[in-house]
């Protein structure tokens, strides 16, 4: 299984997301999961060579957050709408919330996004993290360094897998959730915001889990 991580780099980078140290600890949850890992800190042009990739991971921020949209090679927004269509899939780490804007498709696949002036997050810090319940068993949880996204909008359905304790007002919020979009399967996980999220055991199976069920890979 072929999986390709889109890092965030140059308009897809930020000051507050070390991208490049998470893509690596992405790329080593995945290779012991048993995908084959690449690593592209182009984003766009990741976009124009998915054939054959069977995980897209999108690892990458808000490329709107300096100014007015940006253009976009048409052939990587065509790129990104074929291998959809084909049924690959994807695995949307964190900020990626509130990327790819440039690209039509993907909001309506996404479950959620970023509101700019009503999405946030408390400080960063420790928090638990509860697994939604299954009919065969408790509800398992972990707990992680990591920010908590709020207040994210909604769009279509999705299946939440994993909720975090919220902002502090006694409500929790989804925290990881899954999708579809015709045939691709789309696995959305809001925590990753630097490297400590991945010191945790129960976050690196969390994030395994739905890589394998995004690729069809059991």
């Amino acid at each position: 299984m072929r999986a390709l991580i889109a890092s965030g780099a140059g308009r897809y980078g930020d000051p507050w997301h070390p991208f490049a140290t998470t893509s690596e600890r992405l790329a080593g949850v995945l290779r012991e999961t048993g995908f084959d890992v690449e690593i592209d800190d182009d984003v766009d042009a990741a976009m124009q060579r998915l054939g054959g990739v069977d995980l897209l991971v999108v690892n990458a921020g808000d490329p709107w957050r300096d100014g007015a949209p940006s253009a976009v090679d048409a052939a990587s927004v065509t790129g990104f709408d074929d291998a959809l269509g084909r049924g690959m899939g994807v695995l949307a780490m964190h900020a990626a919330v509130s990327s790819l804007r440039d690209y039509p498709a993907w909001a309506p696949a996404f479950g959620a996004i970023w509101l700019p002036g009503v999405s946030h997050h408390p400080p960063l810090g420790r928090t638990r993290i509860e697994l939604t319940p299954r009919a065969d068993a408790p509800a398992p949880c972990f707990e992680v360094e990591d920010e908590r996204y709020c207040r994210l909008q909604p769009i279509g359905d999705r299946e939440v897998s994993a909720w975090h304790e919220g902002d502090g007002d006694g409500e929790p919020e989804p925290a990881a959730w899954t999708t579809r979009r015709g045939d691709a399967r789309i696995a959305v996980d809001v925590l990753g915001h630097d490297e400590r999220s991945y010191d945790s055991e129960g976050h690196r199976a969390l994030i395994a889990r739905m890589a394998r069920w995004a690729a069809r890979a059991g």
